[in-house]
């Protein structure tokens, strides 16, 4: 029963990366009023589509890693990258942001990587 759990848990926070990455490179700017500090108008754009490829690299790796290395390898990695949201927490809460997408979102983003990691690793 847990596998199924770990995987397909593993397997949408790796899609839900992908989708995050893609937008930072299509909608970039709609990207970043939904990441929690919106990107000033006349800002520079590289830095946007930087953080899509980013992500979107992220998300390849993982799904790798879950594809090809199994549930350990990837546990770690979910691990590991958890740094990431809890950082991105860090970051709105610095920059203007606000409390309830920091927490709402980020903080429990992190929460549930790490939940993820913690699964692949027991399978």
């Amino acid at each position: 029963m847990l596998t199924p759990v770990a995987y397909t848990l593993g397997y949408v926070l790796i899609a839900f990366i992908l989708f995050i990455g893609a937008r930072f490179l299509y909608a970039p700017q709609a990207a970043a009023a939904g990441y929690g500090v919106p990107a000033k108008a006349d800002g520079d754009p590289a830095y946007l589509t930087i953080k899509g490829l980013r992500d979107m690299a992220s998300g390849v790796i993982g799904l790798a890693l879950l594809v090809f290395a199994g549930a350990h390898a990837a546990g770690w990695f979910m691990l590991a990258v958890a740094v990431v949201p809890f950082g991105d927490t860090l970051i709105v809460l610095r920059h203007g942001g606000s409390r309830a997408v920091a927490f709402g979102i980020h903080f429990a983003t992190a929460v549930v990587v790490v939940l993820s990691g913690i699964l692949l690793l027991l399978v």
